[in-house]
């Protein structure tokens, strides 16, 4: 049993990152094997459009035919057993790179059939990780919901079943006291990180380890 975690912060020690290590740790207390990749390491472009995946017949029916940084990355996810991503929200969405990633990951598994449904393979547990410096009623007010539910959607629309874990009021830095900064009290954040962070590297391990309990003998997507 082999499972992913797909970084999608330039950070590779901070919020997002520990988390995704914590849910490989829940993984590996299972007996499976992990890996952490981070997309800020790699050299690749979103979706370019080119149908490639989606030819009649053709060798890339399925899979993404561009070949870059991301290949061998996208290569491991259709052999895993599961793979959980991780990002923080940038102005109310994923980093660009998680975005790019998103595209290229998920489109060539999406056969334009009326309705639109997977190319059929086998099912893969997935989960997100989302870290955000805002409270959780400011996500509520902000529509912040809307988009995380629709990635959930679609992970489990392709893959067979998906789960998110947001942790909210993340510290984003160490020392406030080197930007201009009057957001929030940093010190609150501070002491949230020696608490409430806690916490959620506890439901990240959680996640991690239902993750590797749910892979199962191999299914096919109906």
């Amino acid at each position: 049993m082999h499972i992913l975690a797909i970084n999608g912060s330039p950070r590779k020690k901070w919020n997002t990152a520990t988390l995704l290590e914590k849910a490989l740790e829940g993984a590996a207390a299972t007996g499976a094997q992990t890996e952490l990749i981070h997309l800020y390491d790699l050299d690749y472009k979103g979706c370019t459009g080119c149908f490639a995946c989606k030819s009649r017949g053709g060798g890339s029916h399925g899979k993404c035919a561009m070949k870059d940084g991301l290949t061998p990355v996208l290569e491991r996810i259709a052999n895993a057993s599961a793979f959980v991503l991780g990002s923080p929200i940038f102005f109310g969405t994923v980093t660009g790179e998680m975005r790019s990633f998103m595209e290229r990951l998920l489109f060539p598994y999406l056969a334009y059939t009326r309705p639109p449904s997977p190319i059929s393979h086998r099912k893969i547990p997935t989960a997100f990780i989302y870290t955000i410096d805002t409270s959780d009623p400011f996500m509520e007010q902000s529509n912040y919901p809307v988009h995380l539910g629709m990635n959930e959607h679609i992970l489990g629309r392709i893959f067979g079943q998906s789960e998110t874990l947001s942790c909210h009021e993340t510290l984003q830095s160490e020392d406030y006291d080197t930007a201009v900064f009057n957001h929030f009290e940093p010190e609150e954040r501070k002491q949230r990180r020696k608490t409430g962070f806690l916490g959620d590297c506890g439901k990240a391990y959680e996640m991690g380890a239902r993750l590797a309990q749910s892979v199962g003998e191999p299914s096919r997507v109906k």
